[in-house]
């Protein structure tokens, strides 16, 4: 990591912005089945928005590229995200859609079901990219909660400008473009999605086999979340390394993994090309840590740690 007080590594992320309505439940309910909430919340969120926060917070010049409505909600993300100190110019007021919307239940273990409405995110558009896009950039993020066409042109514009572009397949449907993993130089994903991205692995394939054949295959570097165990990650050609988790105890894994990508992209951006296996897995135990923090908390963006409560869990262990 940098030395106290350099300038961070400068972050866009294009993506999603969500108002997340959460429900509190004893347990996640089964298809067709009702079940009582005891607790109601709306907290700003979104992959995207999600991410922004959790690279300016822990330590990156960042800017949210994407969609809102002309509603409460979208002023309400609007505010959040400066409030967070993510540079908010490039976040464009649609008025034909409302803002997007996530409908999540959670669990007394911290689990989740989420559904999400579009909204305002399915307005995303390349020409919504700025003129200055990825020129003043050293890190691209994006994920999956806006039109494919968007995704697939900007992490192909970002690529060919020399960026570091990081795509977290999410949420994944089935197989991706071929040209949109020939784009990514870093594949961050679950293991439900590593199971959708290469479905040709099988069913039985471990999780670190689909890494390892989807790093060959697609030349990029390849991390996958494993939630209470971990993650790991593999270099093309390489085999690949398990990183433990934080033990912390879960109350809402909702932006878990979205501080996860936040904070990778935070250190594989202050550590520089070209990614290495140690500065590899020196970001992913960063990572591994911001995820944790945020798991410990109830909410999106509430629940995403500052970068002191980081770098003292990478210090101190599992204590928050």
């Amino acid at each position: 990591m940098p030395p106290p007080n350099a300038p961070g590594p400068r972050v866009a992320v294009v993506g999603s912005l969500n108002m997340d309505l959460v429900a509190r439940v004893r347990r996640l309910p089964r298809p067709g089945e009702t079940v009582s909430a005891s607790d109601l919340q709306a907290h700003p969120g979104g992959k995207g928005a999600n991410q922004a926060v959790a690279a300016a917070r822990l330590g990156a010049r960042t800017r949210m590229i994407g969609c809102v409505g002309t509603d409460g909600h979208g002023e309400a993300l609007r505010r959040e995200l400066a409030a967070a100190g993510v540079d908010i110019a490039e976040l464009h007021a649609v008025s034909d859609r409302p803002t997007g919307t996530a409908l999540i239940a959670v669990d007394e273990k911290g689990q989740n079901q989420i559904v999400v409405v579009a909204g305002a995110n399915g307005r995303m558009t390349p020409e919504h990219l700025p003129a200055s896009f990825p020129a003043q950039d050293d890190v691209v993020v994006l994920q999956l909660e806006i039109p494919m066409d968007t995704v697939v042109r900007t992490a192909r514009m970002a690529r060919a400008a020399g960026r570091l572009v990081i795509l977290n397949t999410a949420p994944a449907a089935g197989p991706l473009p071929e040209e949109l993993l020939a784009a990514a130089n870093v594949l961050c994903l679950n293991e439900t999605e590593a199971s959708m991205v290469v479905p040709a692995a099988g069913a039985d394939a471990a999780p670190a086999q689909r890494a390892e054949w989807l790093a060959r295959d697609t030349g990029a570097v390849v991390v996958v979340t494993l939630g209470e165990q971990g993650a790991l990650h593999c270099l093309p050609g390489a085999s690949p390394t398990a990183i433990p988790a934080f033990r912390v105890k879960a109350v809402d894994a909702t932006a878990a993994g979205d501080a996860f990508v936040g904070a990778l992209a935070v250190a594989l951006g202050e550590a520089g090309p070209p990614i290495s296996a140690g500065s590899l897995a020196r970001a992913v135990r960063f990572a591994n840590a911001a995820g944790a923090l945020a798991a410990a908390r109830a909410g999106a963006i509430p629940s995403i740690p500052f970068r002191p409560e980081v770098d003292a869990m990478l210090e101190f262990g599992d204590t928050p």
